[in-house]
């Protein structure tokens, strides 16, 4: 988020009330050697080298299917297709990259606009729909949201989840699902990478270099010109490894938990009987919201089982039950405009807007704590009111957190395990998780939590992993380690592509910080559209935040074209924000950065990149991270914005211009063959 602490912000009023747990709860003295002890356990995590002490996964070539698709086979066995695999479009006028809940989104919202299915091609990497739901399916796999407000377009595909929190394999079909029902496989490229994308002034549309991945493991490059572009690859898409001395050396298996291994652990993953590891010694390395689903099923089967931990993770109660049908009739699926309700209930709660709603709909533990200090709250603050504001966070927090401490006290029956496994931060440090068998894993005879102190695995030799000069000998090395940052670089350099517009790179444009308008679509890149996290909305329930983009994106896309045919133009039509449209967005965002601000000094992790963005030290580079922050007043807030924006027409702050090229609108004349 950046360190928004001394960011010059608007003075109209004061912050938004908190009032949802009592701080009186933990006396002064109690607060004051919590808050100690929070900071001295956050300065054993922090490491100078911050966020480069991770590379990203395809770079570690010692690891099972690191740089390459492990389901394909499996997919192909259980007779699943792998998309459109005999043709490629030379040229179309929408092109989504990415097929996960983003980009079908996207899709269906652009077909929802008018547009014509057969303009529209969508590309992914994968070997099927459902983006972090493709590649992830380790034992475990469930979404902490709850399914009735993450899984979008419930009610125009009349589904209902089979779970409150639905599980892995269903997410996967879901995703397939909405593919069908839309007729989009056909128009869908996978095992396609994107590389490169420019912009092509004289004909007014990008040029998208791909390769495409065959059996043979060869991959072809093409070209693909497109008028519209849709960057959609997700915010979690790049698993990073840490940088550990030996790794090379290891002699036993490993992998990343992304990219589950089945063949050597046994089972599958719509069957996760791991009974290969029954005489297996198995070490696991991380402790976050992978880990925290994986570690109950590896306890299962493994012979023994060591937990690696460098921060303990906040594990609340989870409640998981099947959907009961009469009970979705009656009282969620009942009336049109359910699943939005829901999902605007959720947020309100989340963002602790005022007044709350009466009735709290999922109510779940995510409403009970304070991740409106990450994700944002109504309310502005100025630079004299942010310390009250932060102190007032961090008094509201300190019962939830003692709460979550004491959970672990109840669960875990040895006192030094129990000891170890309890959070010392602030609920909003890092993304809380939600299980019910984490804890009391740790009671197992075979489970051992090898606690690093704040330190991490010190290296890994031919046998196993050294902690405190201590050697754990292991047949298997699982690696939980998590995703690139969302905050991290430009939007192209985090969906791997270099991406150069009309006059420089997306990444010269990223230097002085995110430049957009609504977080959506960046001058010089003309008919880019984004899909954040830099500037938009922020929720715990990110597909609610990438459907209210797709609504955006495809309102302005159809009123561009709209307007241009009502002047009777001729072209291709362009769309980019205008300078002071640009320069007012991001002064809003930076007017709302302080609503953000308590994220500094957290301990180490993602949201923070590893420690790199309390770092920054001069006004120029506060400035920077302040512009580059999400909507401080939440997500109702922003979707609120951009309605009122939508509602008041004439597609104020942008340049809507139009050009006619050499190749004119190619799939307009018929002209775009495929290969």
């Amino acid at each position: 988020m950046g360190n928004p602490l001394q960011t010059q912000t608007a003075l109209t009023g004061p912050p938004a009330e908190l009032d949802v747990i009592d701080p009186s709860i933990v006396n002064a003295s109690k607060t004051s050697e919590i808050t100690e002890k929070y900071q001295k356990e956050r300065a054993k995590r922090l490491r100078p080298e911050g966020n480069s002490q991770f590379v990203e996964l395809t770079t570690v070539s010692k690891l099972a299917n690191s740089g390459n698709d492990p389901w394909l086979q499996i997919d192909t066995e259980n007779g699943n297709r792998i998309g459109n695999t005999n043709s490629t479009p030379k040229c179309c006028k929408y092109l989504i990259i990415g097929a996960g809940f983003g980009g079908l989104l996207f899709a269906v919202r652009l077909l929802q606009a008018g547009i014509k299915i057969e303009d529209l091609w969508i590309v992914d990497s994968a070997g099927g729909y459902g983006g972090t739901w493709y590649w992830n399916r380790y034992p475990g796999l469930m979404c902490d949201v709850e399914s009735y407000i993450y899984m979008p377009l419930l009610e125009e595909m009349e589904y209902m989840p089979k779970h409150k929190y639905a599980y892995g394999p269903e997410l996967r079909e879901y995703a397939e699902k909405i593919a069908a029902k839309w007729k989009l496989r056909k128009n869908t490229l996978f095992r396609t990478e994107t590389r490169t994308m420019t912009w092509d002034e004289n004909e007014k549309e990008w040029v998208v270099e791909l390769s495409r991945q065959y059996a043979s493991k060869s991959k072809p490059q093409f070209n693909v010109r497109s008028q519209y572009v849709f960057l959609t690859s997700g915010v979690l898409n790049v698993p990073k490894m840490p940088r550990i001395a030996g790794l090379e050396n290891f002699q036993g298996h490993s992998f990343h938990a992304s990219r589950w291994d089945y063949a050597y652990t046994g089972g599958s993953p719509t069957d996760p009987s791991l009974n290969h590891l029954r005489d297996k010694k198995v070490g696991i390395i991380g402790t976050g919201a992978t880990a925290v689903q994986v570690i109950p099923e590896l306890a299962k089967w493994a012979k023994e089982l060591y937990v690696f931990q460098r921060t303990p993770t906040t594990v609340d109660s989870r409640g998981q039950h099947a959907t009961d049908p009469d009970w979705w009739n009656k009282k969620v699926a009942n009336k049109q405009g359910w699943q939005k309700e829901r999902v605007d209930n959720f947020s309100a709660h989340m963002s602790k807007v005022t007044p709350l709603p009466p009735v709290n709909l999922v109510d779940d533990q995510w409403t009970e704590g304070c991740f409106h200090a990450l994700i944002g709250t109504p309310g502005f603050l100025t630079p004299e009111t942010i310390p009250a504001h932060i102190a007032s966070l961090h008094a509201l927090d300190l019962p939830h957190q003692e709460r979550i401490r004491s959970r672990v006290e109840e669960i875990v029956k040895d006192k030094a395990t129990a000891e170890k496994l309890k959070p010392w931060y602030y609920s909003w440090c890092k993304r809380p998780c939600f299980h019910d068998e984490y804890l009391p894993a740790f009671n197992l005879p075979n489970v051992k939590l090898i606690d690093t102190d704040g330190k991490g695995v010190e290296r890994v030799t031919e046998n196993g992993v050294v902690v405190q000069e201590q050697q754990i000998e292991l047949d298997l090395l699982i690696f939980s380690t998590g995703y690139r940052a969302p905050s991290d670089g430009s939007p192209g350099s985090r969906a791997g592509i270099s991406i150069t517009g009309r006059t420089q790179t997306m990444e010269e444009k990223w230097v002085e910080g995110a430049s957009t308008l609504h977080g959506v679509i960046t001058r010089g890149f003309p008919n880019l559209f984004l899909t954040g996290p830099y500037q938009t909305g922020a929720a715990a329930n990110w597909t609610a935040v990438l459907d209210q983009l797709a609504i955006h994106t495809s309102y302005i896309i159809s009123e561009a074209e709209a307007k241009v045919t009502k002047k009777r133009r001729k072209g291709k039509v362009t769309i980019e924000p205008t300078v002071e449209g640009e320069e007012g967005w991001s002064m809003q965002i930076m007017s709302r950065a302080g609503s953000l601000a308590a994220a500094a000094g957290c301990t180490p992790g993602y949201i923070n990149r590893e420690g790199d963005a309390d770092r920054v030290s001069t006004m120029e580079e506060q400035m920077k991270a302040a512009k580059s922050a999400t909507w401080g007043h939440g997500i109702l807030d922003y979707t609120s914005v951009l309605e009122g924006w939508r509602t008041q027409g004439g597609l104020e702050g942008l340049e809507v211009s139009t050009g006619v090229g050499k190749a004119k609108a190619r799939w307009e004349l018929g002209s775009c063959a495929v290969m």
